[in-house]
């Protein structure tokens, strides 16, 4: 009897990239990032030296787009939150309210110094 359906093996590494990816988003933030990083890279290039004995590219791929995104996030949500909040003078990035010793406040939005209490 000849089985027309060939038996590949799903990679180990590609399941790993999978589950990191997804812990990274729910337990493990940066940390699941990068091991889906890396094992999903692993595991693309173990696939592809396989020659079509192993499956799992998909997974692997999904585990990279997933790490890369929450790296991104990682990285980019805390410049955005805090690049706001530390503003020097100017208009604040993130609620645009006017704040105080910038060129674009009007004379009566200043606040006079506080009296010195000997």
């Amino acid at each position: 009897m000849n089985n027309q359906y060939s038996s590949s093996q799903t990679n180990s590494m590609a399941i790993v990239s999978l589950i990191a990816g997804i812990l990274s988003w729910f337990a493990i933030p940066l940390l699941g990032a990068i091991v889906a990083i890396i094992t999903g890279h692993m595991a693309r290039g173990q696939i592809r030296s396989s020659y079509g004995t192993q499956a799992g590219d998909g997974l692997a791929m999904v585990g990279l787009i997933l790490g890369y995104l929450n790296l991104l996030m990682s990285c980019v949500l805390p410049v955005l939150i805090f690049g706001g909040v530390i503003s020097l003078g100017g208009i604040c990035s993130i609620c645009g309210v006017i704040t105080e010793g910038s060129n674009f406040a009007p004379s009566y939005l200043t606040f006079p110094p506080l009296p010195l209490i000997p």
